[in-house]
């Protein structure tokens, strides 16, 4: 009997070593790759959202569908859906800063005179007009006024330079991901299905199903969405003549897959349209954005991502605010997934102690 317990006692004490063991191994490991956990995740979202549509190219192409030449199209042609945009936007925004830099140039030489559109503002026009005199009409004002944004400027570059490089790098390791999660995708889910089996029993994989449909209805509702307000902010852009319509339609985009920021550039084209062609343009954009975001906030993005998770529509709001605002663009697919799941033991939770009673 003594032996029995002394056995007993034994492999607990070998559990519990095991546990601290696996535990300190984990966190060790997720010490060592913290920088790239960011990178991994993203990895994991592209693969989750766009993995209905690879498997659809498996079941079309079967003989590539083991293979690494498959996984391989799919990857570069999601790394350049990301890098066309990026560098059309780049090459916008350096020949904007070229004909900055000329601006300046001629300004500390000529001065820049006050320019039409400054009498045309609704209000303060005036004010406006007078410091425009007193500090760029004036070469050695402008001079004197330019010149203090010659060190920002520089600091700004150095900085912008280095988030450019650490943001390539995550960005490759992401790409890097989404290619062996695409070439190892049914092993890895056949892995996760045991795992949250052993762990969980039916309720990880129904947790795990619940966080993949959380996935599909964000990218449906944020990024879709979102590009589709793009696409018609850009068309009217283009319509009423405002400056750079595409590059102006791209940054709608992509503040539209945050709720409520699309306001942002809308505004801005309103502003630049109010100083270029005048009031009544001005107005229609802003009101066509404001109808647009409006529709698209209120109606069919809560429609996309709550039909698809079951959440009401402040889970889905909480969701996708809280994530962003603590997790950054990560959280936008972390946020609601986290909700959904909250959302499903919640139900899973009351409906039990429902039936118990």
């Amino acid at each position: 009997m003594d032996t029995m317990v002394q056995r007993t006692a034994a492999r607990k004490a070998q559990w519990r070593a095991r546990e601290v063991l696996t535990a300190f191994i984990v966190a060790i490991a997720l010490y060592t790759i913290h920088g790239f956990l960011s990178a991994l995740a993203w990895g994991g979202v592209f693969a989750v959202a766009t993995w209905p549509l690879f498997r659809r190219m498996q079941e079309r192409w079967p003989r590539h569908a083991d293979g690494v030449l498959l996984p391989a199209i799919c990857t570069a042609a999601m790394a350049l859906l990301f890098l066309v945009p990026m560098l059309f936007v780049g090459l916008e925004a350096a020949n904007e800063a070229q004909n900055v830099l000329l601006l300046m140039k001629d300004a500390r030489h000529e001065g820049v005179p006050v320019p039409s559109w400054a009498g045309r503002i609704p209000f303060g026009s005036k004010t406006l007009v007078n410091w425009w005199r007193m500090h760029l009409s004036d070469p050695e004002a402008a001079g004197e006024f330019f010149s203090s944004f010659d060190s920002r400027g520089l600091a700004m570059t150095r900085t912008l330079g280095s988030q450019l490089a650490h943001r390539g790098t995550l960005f490759f390791f992401s790409i890097l991901t989404l290619f062996f999660l695409y070439k190892d995708g049914n092993a890895i889910m056949r892995q996760c299905t045991v795992a949250s089996r052993r762990a969980f029993g039916r309720r990880g994989e129904l947790i795990g199903q619940q966080i993949i449909a959380s996935i599909h209805g964000t990218v449906a509702g944020l990024v879709l969405v979102g590009v589709g307000e793009g696409l018609v902010m850009g068309v009217a852009y283009f319509i009423a003549g405002t400056p750079h319509p595409a590059l102006l339609g791209g940054a709608t985009a992509i503040a539209a897959m945050i709720p409520f920021c699309a306001m942002i550039p809308v505004g801005l084209a309103s502003t630049l349209l109010l100083v270029s062609s005048g009031t009544m343009s001005a107005v229609v954009i802003f009101c066509l954005g404001a109808v647009v975001i409006f529709v698209a906030d209120h109606l069919v993005r809560p429609t996309l991502i709550g039909g698809s998770t079951k959440l009401p529509f402040l889970w889905v709001l909480l969701g996708i605010i809280g994530g962003a605002e603590t997790w950054g663009l990560l959280g936008l697919f972390v946020g609601p997934a986290a909700m959904a799941t909250l959302h499903l033991l919640w139900r899973n939770w009351s409906r039990e102690r429902g039936d118990a009673a």
